[in-house]
Parts: structure tokens; C-alpha cells; sequence
């Protein structure tokens, strides 16, 4: 079991660099800093040795097995991983057997890690229940699919679902310059260096995969090393074309990087230039970059400069992203470029984006004020008599559906996030909050 954690075996060079660099602290995870800072619910967890049973939400290469593997180690615990492609309810009951035996004989608990739990059917999720319940196990499941959907309720009732984050392209650079670095675990000894800029192709081809990242900068690496012709170990763009495709060369023809011709298109929408956005849009097409990026770049811009402003456009660029899905190269592009059309011409509003900084920001800052007890939910009795819910009006009783009470906490009470401009549809919801605002002042007066 401990030789699962122990640094001479990552650092067999037989084993892939992505493997060799996988963190072994939480000090070392990249990119999921929102679960890991000091004061966090999971930090406090370890490091008070009381880890919950939890889902790990999160895309592929972004480090659920990683965690794990560090929860356990770090909490003292049994280490025990399946898979659910390959195990059966019959190998759970084995693991189980061996969580009596460990507890019983060595005093130590069990974390059981399930690799795509929602892999699973009813059944041999309901396998878990009993046990996650009375503790003999810490359950410790990882997903890339919604856990509301593919975990049956009673197990996602037993764990705290932890939402983890695609690895952003600074947390990936910092990686893979240590892995260059790095002569016991990574490629140090082997002498080649690369700049950021290539360090930085390479996490964004890997799109928040830091497994895919990792695995292309090894071969970018032994591409050049295998060019003899070289007089300096240096990575460059060609080297990394060539574990990508040739779209990245293609992409920086005539001097224009893949960055600047996502910027430009992403620009030119914001701009409201459709004319702009098309050209952009069918550069990048022709020069081979991914369709399905380019759709998942408008998703993004739908929420964050469309915004509310036009609330249809986030539906729209969704249908154009599954239309691609569907058809393929060429016919489903026509969707892309509708998207992109409807995206430049539509009216802009950044306020959501704005709002949702602001609300993360004030989080942060004031921590975690309770809930006002009016508007707590009181499933029991006792819940009940302590106050939980009591003044609470229901909306759907007043005219309009609105009445005017607080949903802050109440230090928050003056705070206000959501700030709508005055084009497209959310001039119609900034008409409709200030007409909501009166009537909260109408009410404060009369009380």
C-alpha cells in the first residue's frame, strides 16, 4: 500500500512523464486552488485527519486520481482504487472485507477511490450505501459526468460533491517548467529547455488537460531530441506541431499566432463586426484548428459579453456546438459560422461577468454568514421551533409574484451585484428591478 506514495517509484523513467510528475501534497496541486487554500472545508478536513465521503466533479487530466491519492496518503488512511469499467460487486465486497480487517487489526481506516464512478449501475452503487453510512469506508468517487445524473441519490446524499476546475494555461506553464526542470522525476536530465511561449502552445492545445500537456510536452522533448541536426536542445514550435498536428505551424503562418487569431475573433464579435468574425472564424477553420474549440469559445462569449443582454444567444452557440458534433466538417461549420453571426450582431452586456466577480470577490472577503432564518428551509418539527422559516411570504401569494423581503445575509443587505445596462433585453430587466426596488422602499417607509 505505501509504495503507492513512494518517490522512487514515480521516478521510474519507465513510466509516463504525466505519471513521474504527479503531485504527492496538496501543495502541489495545480489549478484547483478554489478547494485547496488554507481554511478551505477539505484542507481542514486533512489536516484534522476528518475526510468526508465525496464525488470529484471534474474533466478529464484536471487531478481527481491525483487527490485522492494525496487525501489518502495524507490522512493516514488505507489507499484501495477500482475502476468502474472493470470491477464488479464482487470485488467490492472483497474490498469491504478488507476494510473490517484493516480497521480491526491495524486501527486504520479505508479510502476507497471508484475511477468513473458513474460507470456504475443502481445496483452496485446501493453496494456503497451501508458502508459509506456507518464509516467503515471513505468513498471517494470520480466523475466527468453531472453526479446529479449518474449517481443515484441516496449515495450523492452520503458526499459532498467538490466541483474541480480544467487546469488553467499559467497553473499548466508552471508545470511544465517544472517538469523541465526536474532531473529525478521529470526531463532535467535530458538537457532542453523551451520557452514560455511554447510552454504556453502546449497548454492550450491541452485545453485543461494537464495529463495531455504533460504527455505532449515528453514527446515534443524526444522530437527534438531526435533531430540531429540541432545544435541547441531547445523546443520549438515545429516540435510541438508535431505532436498536435500541423495546425499549430499553420495557425502562425504570416506571422499570426494561435493566440492573436483567437483574439481577433473573439474581438471582432465584441466589436460587432460580423464581417470581421466570419473571416477569423474560417482563418482558424482553414488552418486546422479544432471546430469544437472555436464552438466552445462562443459558448464562453454567449455568457460573458452577450450576457443577458440577449439571453438567447447562450442557446444558441449550445445548438451550434452540438450541430458540429452531429454533422462533422464541412456541413456542421455552417452552424459555427451562424453562431458567430448571430454572436457579433446581437447587443452586448458584460454585466452577469461583472456580477459574478463581484459576488466571488465579497465571498472571499466576508466568509460565510448564515443564512437568514426566514427564508431556511424546516423539514422537521424542531428545525421549525427554532425559527427556520418563519415570516417567510411566499412570492406566488402577492400580485405579480413579487413581495419585498430580504434574501442577503445581514451584513450583506446594502450590497448589490447585478448591474444591467440599458441594451437589448436586459433594458427590460433593469425596468423590471427598479420597479422592484420602489416597492422595497414603498415597504420600508411603512414599516
Amino acid at each position: 500500500m505505501e509504495d503507492l506514495f513512494a518517490r522512487d517509484s514515480m521516478a521510474d523513467p519507465e513510466k509516463p512523464l504525466a505519471e513521474r510528475m504527479r503531485p504527492d501534497s496538496l501543495e502541489d496541486v495545480a489549478g484547483q486552488d478554489h478547494l485547496l487554500s488554507e481554511g478551505s472545508v477539505l484542507r481542514r478536513a486533512v489536516q484534522e485527519d476528518r475526510l468526508f465521503s465525496m464525488i470529484l466533479w471534474g474533466p478529464p487530466g484536471c487531478g481527481k486520481t491525483t487527490l485522492a491519492r494525496i487525501l489518502a496518503k495524507e490522512t493516514r488512511k488505507g489507499f484501495v482504487q477500482i475502476s468502474a469499467v472493470f470491477s464488479g460487486v464482487q470485488e467490492v465486497r472483497k474490498i469491504i472485507e478488507e476494510a473490517r480487517t484493516r480497521r480491526r487489526m491495524q486501527g486504520r481506516g479505508t479510502l476507497l477511490f471508484v475511477d468513473e464512478i458513474h460507470r456504475f449501475n443502481k445496483a452496485q452503487q446501493d453496494a456503497f450505501l451501508q458502508h459509506v453510512e456507518e464509516g467503515l469506508i471513505t468513498l471517494i468517487g470520480a466523475t466527468t459526468e453531472n453526479p446529479s445524473f449518474e449517481v443515484i441519490a441516496a449515495l450523492l446524499s452520503r458526499c459532498r460533491v467538490l466541483v474541480l476546475h480544467p487546469v488553467s494555461g499559467d497553473a499548466c506553464v508552471t508545470v511544465l517548467r517544472r517538469a523541465l526542470a526536474d532531473g529525478e522525476r521529470g526531463l532535467g536530465r535530458l538537457g532542453v529547455a523551451a520557452a514560455d511561449s511554447e510552454l504556453a502552445l502546449l497548454a492550450e492545445m491541452a485545453d485543461g488537460d494537464m495529463r495531455a500537456a504533460l504527455s505532449g510536452l515528453e514527446m515534443a522533448v524526444f522530437h527534438c531530441l531526435g533531430d540531429g541536426s540541432r545544435r541547441e536542445r531547445v523546443v520549438t514550435k515545429e516540435d510541438v506541431a508535431a505532436v498536435f498536428g500541423d495546425r499549430v505551424l499553420r495557425h502562425d503562418k504570416a506571422g499570426d499566432s494561435h493566440f492573436n487569431l483567437i483574439s481577433a475573433f473573439h474581438k471582432s464579435m465584441r466589436g460587432s463586426d460580423p464581417d470581421g468574425a466570419l473571416y477569423w472564424l474560417f482563418r482558424m477553420l482553414e488552418a486546422g484548428e479544432d471546430p469544437l474549440y472555436l464552438a466552445r469559445r462562443m459558448v464562453r462569449f454567449a455568457s460573458e459579453d452577450v450576457g443577458m443582454a440577449d439571453p438567447g444567444a447562450l442557446a444558441l452557440a449550445l445548438s451550434a456546438l452540438e450541430s458540429y458534433r452531429f454533422l462533422g466538417s464541412p456541413e456542421g461549420e455552417g452552424a459555427l459560422a451562424q453562431a458567430a453571426v448571430y454572436l457579433a450582431t446581437a447587443p452586448k452586456s458584460n454585466a452577469v461577468y461583472m456580477a459574478q466577480k463581484a459576488v466571488v470577490a465579497r465571498i472571499r472577503e466576508t466568509g460565510a454568514p448564515p443564512v437568514p432564518l426566514h427564508i431556511r428551509n424546516a423539514p422537521t418539527r424542531l428545525m421549525a421551533d427554532l425559527g427556520y422559516g418563519r415570516e417567510y411570504r411566499y412570492a406566488h401569494d402577492f400580485t405579480d409574484a413579487y413581495v419585498p423581503q430580504e434574501y442577503l445575509p445581514e451584513d450583506l443587505l446594502q450590497d448589490r451585484y447585478y448591474h444591467p445596462t440599458d441594451r437589448g433585453y436586459e433594458k427590460l430587466v433593469g425596468q423590471r428591478m427598479d420597479g422592484w426596488r420602489r416597492i422595497r422602499e414603498a415597504a420600508r417607509k411603512k414599516s
